[in-house]
């Protein structure tokens, strides 16, 4: 089918008809059966959004003098943010589209901040964990710079030891989580900041999930490690005001521990004919309806309303972290801050990717993990309803599972499986552009999504390579014990 202009434009109510119906195939996120795409704080709170956003819509913040008043919100919700994250005075930051924007600017600043202070460095390296956001490997790969990732412990949280050792001459940062995304873990932050002061060198702290959730967790009495400004060698973090701040997608903070740290993410060209560009992040246009529901959100909730949403927050997390637990075969994975949960299989337990597909059979959006297997569930106040529901329908599930052991060998669970039993990653890569490349093909309106993932192009690829995988790995073992014996 082609997609055309249409000839003449439609009726108001016709068009949002349309809107309407095409929404009705998204996950039901209102109520509760996505954990970690939407963050709802409740009609009324939506319906603020909603109101702010369209106030805004046809802002433009690239130009902060024509739009002074999205200028002033920017400047309040920094403030604000600074405020909540222990900063000095000196603390600075700019709103981004979204936590990748928010990592992308930073790397982008280290980078060049390292350029200005050490020049000689010609291969940039930053030292951060395995369990660090994607976005990273991302901003690695489009500015030149070598990401090295070193391993966590039994904890999940990063070995600092190990991260003292991969520090070379050419080390221009150090990054760490709070808490990191797959298991919901903090990594040590007080002591990757000693070991960043050590060495002189900045330290990134990605808090995109826990930003605007750990101030209000502490304050609620529960333990919280450093994570902030409070720590010395803290000198950025990025936290997304559409989590946990519970405003409009997409919003996100990039703040400096001082503008001497911030200067460095600022573009500007001075020879381009139609006048001086300047830019503190990387878009240029500044769409003004998400500044707008971000500085809404936080006068609409206000403090009494972030440490109500927190606490139902915590107790549904606990609830479902406890009855996961409860459910034989299964145990939760990492020590989690409090409103993430990660779960896995325990010895001798059920397929989880299985488990996985038998929950989506019975309409819940689920995020998989791996290194280990995992179901990853990003708890909000929205979900406190749902949670009986949630845990009755996963040991529904298991049980399925456990009857039929052959539900492992299709569908996603097969998928996963044997993706995780690839020794070559780049096959993995390959696998997935080919799915996106599907996705995105001339003429494709709604992507056959199941086909693709399954028996289409990804298990075409899948069934190729898969009687290599068995004697790939057996070959990756002898390979190992050859360089142990030898030495």
């Amino acid at each position: 089918m082609t997609v055309r202009i249409p000839a003449h434009g439609q009726p108001v109510d016709q068009v949002l008809a349309e809107l309407a119906a095409m929404r009705q195939t998204d996950t039901d996120w209102k109520g509760g059966r996505v954990f970690s795409l939407v963050y709802h704080a409740g009609e009324e709170h939506a319906r603020l959004l909603e109101r702010a956003h369209a106030m805004y819509a046809s802002g433009n913040l690239l130009n902060p003098m024509a739009f002074q008043s999205l200028r002033r919100m920017e400047a309040e919700v920094t403030q604000a943010a600074a405020a909540l994250f222990h900063g000095p005075p000196s603390t600075v930051g700019a709103l981004t589209s979204g936590g990748t924007e928010s990592i992308l600017v930073a790397v982008a600043a280290l980078r060049d901040r390292a350029r200005r202070k050490r020049p000689w460095i010609r291969r940039p390296v930053i030292v951060a964990p395995r369990t660090i956001h994607p976005a990273f490997d991302k901003a690695a790969h489009y500015y030149g710079v070598t990401l090295r990732k070193v391993d966590v412990d039994a904890d999940m949280r990063v070995d600092v030891a190990a991260m003292a050792r991969a520090i070379c001459r050419r080390t221009i940062a150090l990054a760490a989580s709070a808490p990191q995304y797959a298991h919901g873990v903090i990594d040590p932050i007080e002591a990757v900041g000693e070991l960043a002061v050590r060495h002189r060198l900045p330290l990134h702290v990605d808090a995109c999930i826990g930003g605007f959730a750990l101030p209000w967790v502490e304050r609620l009495g529960r333990p919280v490690p450093p994570w902030d400004f409070r720590v010395p060698g803290v000198t950025s973090i990025s936290a997304d005001l559409h989590k946990y701040a519970y405003a409009g997608k997409g919003a996100s903070l990039l703040l400096w521990r001082s503008m001497a740290d911030m200067r460095h993410q600022f573009f500007i060209a001075t020879d381009f004919p139609g006048g001086i560009y300047a830019s503190p992040t990387m878009i240029g246009t500044r769409p003004g309806g998400p500044v707008a529901a971000a500085w809404a959100a936080l006068h609409g909730l206000g403090e009494d309303g972030f440490l109500r949403l927190t606490r139902d927050t915590l107790e549904t997390a606990d609830k479902i972290r406890a009855g996961v637990a409860a459910i034989p075969g299964l145990k939760v994975v990492g020590d989690s801050f409090g409103t993430v949960v990660a779960w896995g299989a325990a010895p001798g337990g059920p397929d989880v990717f299985a488990v996985a597909d038998r929950l989506e059979a019975r309409g819940w959006s689920i995020d998989r993990g791996q290194h280990p297997a995992t179901v990853h569930l990003t708890c909000t106040a929205n979900h406190k309803a749902i949670a009986d529901r949630y845990l009755a329908d996963v040991a529904a599930a298991v049980a399925e599972v456990v009857a039929d052991p052959s539900l492992a060998k299709s569908g996603s669970a097969a998928m996963y499986g044997m993706m995780a039993k690839v020794p070559v990653r780049g096959m993995v890569a390959y696998s997935v552009r080919k799915v996106l490349e599907a996705m995105y093909a001339p003429g494709v309106i709604v992507p056959d999504l199941e086909a693709t993932a399954g028996d289409g192009v990804v298990g075409k690829v899948l069934e190729r390579v898969g009687p290599h995988l068995d004697r790939a790995l057996d070959g990756v073992a002898a390979l190992r014990a050859r360089l142990r014996r030898a030495s």
